[in-house]
């Protein structure tokens, strides 16, 4: 039974969390992933207990954080930064219940090789999996499918998640990423579904390897990503515990905040009823 997330970037230019809250609550999602700076503009004017509140009586859950992000081959200010907003969202998803934040690797890094950002990276996730450990926090590890992104296929991230090899970190299956640098289906057909925390999904435009970026991202079906090849892999490795819609379109940002939610959800679940039952 496949549950079906909002992801904030999809209505991030013009919406509020609480409007999301509401909208996505009315829309009929199982869960949120919530973004930081929402988070954050939201409790300027409210206090986490409101949260709580709407939380515990309404059907829609929180899922995870987005995200920290850029978390390897930082300078001393930059790893200071992520540790405290990483402590500061263990303590939000204490109270609200909220156990998995999404951790985005760094771009622009030079000239490091992938053993050395493999170590790198897997030394960074120790650090910070010690940190959430305690809150029963788990970390996903997202690639982007970037040239420039120091983790930027499924097989490089997988790697470095089983090199870390603990309970509570895991990764990012985004369908978009995927595509975007040709990251290889046997890579996933032999992945342990265990392993995948969140699975967003999306789709884009027909462009060459390399030169996608976010703002090519259209709804699920609209575009050119092999959706059925990646959902059929999915179900065949067992995975079914989420999937979220995560758009950084910004023709999208300009609709109505409604609209946007509402074709998220009947996109999505034309999608993934082709091989999974939705809750």
């Amino acid at each position: 039974m496949m549950k079906i997330a909002f992801n904030q970037a999809t209505t991030m230019k013009h919406s509020t969390l609480k409007k999301d809250l509401e909208l996505c609550e009315k829309h009929g999602y199982a869960y949120i992933e919530i973004r930081l700076d929402k988070l954050k503009d939201y409790l300027k004017d409210n206090t986490v207990e409101d949260l709580k509140s709407f939380f515990d009586k309404s059907r829609i859950k929180p899922y995870a954080f987005n995200a920290l992000e850029f978390i390897n081959f930082r300078d001393e200010a930059g790893c200071q930064q992520i540790l405290d907003d990483l402590q500061f969202l263990c303590r939000i998803g204490d109270v609200i219940h909220c156990k998995t934040i999404v951790v985005v690797p760094s771009f622009d890094i030079g000239d490091f090789t992938k053993t050395q950002i493999k170590e790198e990276t897997v030394k960074v996730l120790h650090e910070l999996a010690n940190l959430a450990e305690p809150f029963g926090v788990r970390l996903a590890l997202e690639f982007c499918g970037y040239p420039n992104c120091s983790i930027n296929t499924f097989g490089q991230a997988y790697e470095i998640v089983t090199e870390v090899n603990r309970e509570n970190v895991g990764m990012v299956l985004d369908c978009f990423h995927f595509h975007a640098m040709n990251s290889r289906i046997n890579d996933l057909q032999n992945a342990d579904p265990g392993k995948i925390f969140v699975f967003h999904i999306d789709d884009c435009e027909d462009l060459p390897v390399g030169a996608l970026r976010d703002h090519h991202r259209v709804w699920p079906g609209e575009g050119a990503v092999d959706l059925d090849g990646i959902l059929r892999t999915l179900q065949e490795i067992g995975y079914q515990e989420m999937v979220s819609i995560e758009l950084f379109r910004p023709e999208y940002w300009e609709w109505d905040v409604e609209k946007a939610i509402k074709a998220g959800k009947e996109t999505t679940e034309k999608a993934v009823r082709k091989f999974f039952e939705v809750e």
